[in-house]
Protein backbone atom coordinates (compact mmCIF):
# COMPACT_ATOMS: atom_id res chain seq x y z
CA UNK A 1 0.00 0.00 0.00
CA UNK A 2 1.43 3.54 -1.10
CA UNK A 3 2.05 6.08 1.75
CA UNK A 4 -0.41 8.89 2.15
CA UNK A 5 0.76 12.19 2.03
CA UNK A 6 0.50 14.09 5.32
CA UNK A 7 -0.86 17.65 5.36
CA UNK A 8 -0.36 18.23 8.86
CA UNK A 9 3.67 17.72 8.42
CA UNK A 10 5.93 20.38 9.42
CA UNK A 11 7.43 21.48 5.68
CA UNK A 12 3.56 21.62 4.96
CA UNK A 13 2.88 23.53 8.04
CA UNK A 14 5.46 25.87 6.70
CA UNK A 15 3.85 26.49 3.95
CA UNK A 16 0.97 27.37 4.78
CA UNK A 17 2.78 30.05 7.10
CA UNK A 18 1.91 28.21 10.27
CA UNK A 19 5.21 27.72 11.37
CA UNK A 20 8.38 30.52 10.76
CA UNK A 21 10.98 29.85 8.46
CA UNK A 22 14.36 31.66 7.81
CA UNK A 23 13.95 31.81 4.22
CA UNK A 24 16.75 31.57 1.80
CA UNK A 25 14.56 31.77 -1.86
CA UNK A 26 10.85 31.73 -2.67
CA UNK A 27 9.64 30.38 -6.04
CA UNK A 28 6.48 30.07 -7.66
CA UNK A 29 6.74 25.86 -6.92
CA UNK A 30 9.54 26.12 -4.42
CA UNK A 31 10.86 27.18 -0.96
CA UNK A 32 14.18 27.46 0.53
CA UNK A 33 14.93 27.68 3.98
CA UNK A 34 17.63 27.25 6.89
CA UNK A 35 17.97 23.81 9.04
CA UNK A 36 16.89 24.59 12.67
CA UNK A 37 19.74 22.11 13.34
CA UNK A 38 22.25 22.96 10.75
CA UNK A 39 24.92 19.78 10.15
CA UNK A 40 26.87 22.02 8.12
CA UNK A 41 27.74 26.13 8.35
CA UNK A 42 25.52 26.13 4.91
CA UNK A 43 22.65 23.79 5.70
CA UNK A 44 19.70 24.93 3.76
CA UNK A 45 16.35 22.85 2.78
CA UNK A 46 14.67 23.30 -0.66
CA UNK A 47 11.36 21.99 -0.83
CA UNK A 48 8.59 21.78 -3.39
CA UNK A 49 5.17 23.80 -2.42
CA UNK A 50 3.18 20.66 -3.93
CA UNK A 51 2.08 17.84 -1.59
CA UNK A 52 4.94 15.57 -2.67
CA UNK A 53 5.59 12.88 0.23
CA UNK A 54 9.23 12.22 -1.56
CA UNK A 55 11.44 12.29 -4.78
CA UNK A 56 9.35 9.08 -6.19
CA UNK A 57 6.06 10.75 -6.13
CA UNK A 58 7.66 14.16 -7.36
CA UNK A 59 8.71 12.79 -10.30
CA UNK A 60 5.71 10.79 -10.94
CA UNK A 61 3.45 13.44 -10.43
CA UNK A 62 4.66 17.18 -10.52
CA UNK A 63 4.07 18.89 -13.28
CA UNK A 64 7.31 19.70 -15.79
CA UNK A 65 7.35 23.27 -14.72
CA UNK A 66 7.38 22.36 -10.79
CA UNK A 67 10.23 20.08 -11.79
CA UNK A 68 12.00 22.85 -13.46
CA UNK A 69 11.28 25.32 -10.88
CA UNK A 70 12.54 22.82 -8.02
CA UNK A 71 15.61 21.91 -9.87
CA UNK A 72 16.40 25.71 -10.48
CA UNK A 73 15.75 26.64 -7.08
CA UNK A 74 18.58 23.86 -5.78
CA UNK A 75 21.28 25.55 -8.01
CA UNK A 76 19.85 29.22 -7.19
CA UNK A 77 20.03 28.34 -3.17
CA UNK A 78 23.44 26.78 -3.72
CA UNK A 79 24.97 30.30 -5.76
CA UNK A 80 22.90 31.94 -2.63
CA UNK A 81 24.69 30.40 -0.14
CA UNK A 82 28.05 30.64 -1.76
CA UNK A 83 27.95 27.15 -1.75
CA UNK A 84 29.33 26.47 -5.26
CA UNK A 85 32.51 28.20 -4.51
CA UNK A 86 34.08 25.31 -2.91
CA UNK A 87 31.75 22.87 -3.73
CA UNK A 88 28.31 21.88 -1.75
CA UNK A 89 26.34 18.22 -1.31
CA UNK A 90 23.09 18.13 -2.23
CA UNK A 91 20.82 15.36 -0.72
CA UNK A 92 17.65 13.55 -0.76
CA UNK A 93 16.46 10.99 1.70
CA UNK A 94 13.85 8.69 0.51
CA UNK A 95 11.46 6.26 2.72
CA UNK A 96 12.72 4.55 5.98
CA UNK A 97 15.84 3.04 4.69
CA UNK A 98 17.19 6.50 3.99
CA UNK A 99 16.12 7.95 7.04
CA UNK A 100 13.48 10.36 5.53
CA UNK A 101 12.60 11.99 8.91
CA UNK A 102 9.74 14.84 7.48
CA UNK A 103 7.06 13.10 4.49
CA UNK A 104 7.52 16.05 2.00
CA UNK A 105 10.28 15.74 -0.14
CA UNK A 106 13.11 17.95 0.74
CA UNK A 107 16.66 18.53 -0.66
CA UNK A 108 19.80 19.50 1.98
CA UNK A 109 22.14 21.98 0.57
CA UNK A 110 25.34 21.14 2.78
CA UNK A 111 28.38 23.32 2.42
CA UNK A 112 30.49 25.68 3.81
CA UNK A 113 33.21 22.80 4.82
CA UNK A 114 34.84 19.94 3.87
CA UNK A 115 32.13 16.83 3.83
CA UNK A 116 33.91 14.05 4.01
CA UNK A 117 32.57 10.62 2.12
CA UNK A 118 29.34 10.75 1.50
CA UNK A 119 28.85 6.65 2.25
CA UNK A 120 31.44 4.11 3.66
CA UNK A 121 32.08 1.77 0.63
CA UNK A 122 30.17 -1.02 0.81
CA UNK A 123 32.71 -3.70 1.90
CA UNK A 124 33.10 -1.44 5.29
Amino acid sequence: MAEVYDSNNIFARILRGEIPCKKVLETKHSLAFHDINPLAPVHVLVIPKGAYLNMDAFSAKATAEEQADFIQAIGETARLMKAEENGYRIIANNGANAHQDVPHLHIHVLGGRPLGRMLKPAGE
